[in-house]
């Protein structure tokens, strides 16, 4: 039984939300297999997210980390395990 999460979601949700000029999702749930939050299905857990965005600039890298993760909270909460974030 998987998340149901997929790279086509987390991407709708980011660029309705954040309007990025630069957008990147990359689903790295199969590298992950037998880890922590891994649900044997090999997608929908791990996460790799490169944006950029208008709405980051003069902020520091914490906050357009916050900006992404509010953005994607529901799906952390449906199972979504890990998320690593490149904001360049």
């Amino acid at each position: 039984m998987g998340t149901g999460i997929t790279a086509q979601a987390l991407q709708a949700r980011l660029e309705a939300t954040l309007a990025p000029t630069l957008l990147e999702v990359i689903d790295e749930s199969a590298a992950h297999a037998g880890h922590a939050g891994a649900d044997g299905t090999g997608s929908g857990t791990h996460f790799r997210v490169r944006i950029s965005s208008p709405r980051f600039e003069g902020l520091p890298r914490v906050a357009r980390h916050r900006l992404v993760y509010d953005a994607l909270r529901d799906f952390v909460t449906a199972g979504l395990h890990a998320l690593a974030i490149e904001t360049p």
